[in-house]
């Protein structure tokens, strides 16, 4: 017998900054710790600080572009690719494009406020 988790009712993340989080499974969600799985749509001027994660980062990009800077080297993401941060790499997302960024987000393990380590 097999064992299956069907989410149809995401949980939104609130957010301060306009960006549209929809957490499917996750700490906030479903309490996997494992691993969480995220859609996110970043609206056009949107930056975050960079940050140190203690987790590996997988993002899959459905429209738009996003910008992203690992250790010091930039990266535009578009449409239909992907990209992997392991963890401890210094990372800043941002969309400084004039189009929303959709995109779907994997971190493994889950996203943690507490592992970010977000710079002020």
């Amino acid at each position: 017998m097999s064992k299956f988790i069907l989410r149809t009712d995401p949980i939104r993340i609130p957010t301060t900054d306009g960006k549209l989080i929809e957490e499917h499974f996750g700490r906030a969600s479903t309490s996997h710790q494992s691993f969480s799985l995220a859609r996110m749509v970043a609206p056009p001027g949107w930056a975050e600080p960079a940050q140190k994660p203690e987790f590996d980062e997988l993002t899959i990009l459905i429209s738009g572009r996003k910008k992203i800077e690992v250790d010091g080297r930039e990266v535009i993401l578009e449409a239909n690719q992907s990209l992997l941060v392991e963890k401890g790499c210094r990372v800043r997302y941002s969309n400084p494009f004039d189009e929303p960024a959709e995109y779907w987000s994997v971190c493994m393990p889950a996203f943690s406020p507490d592992t970010v380590h977000r710079e002020e």
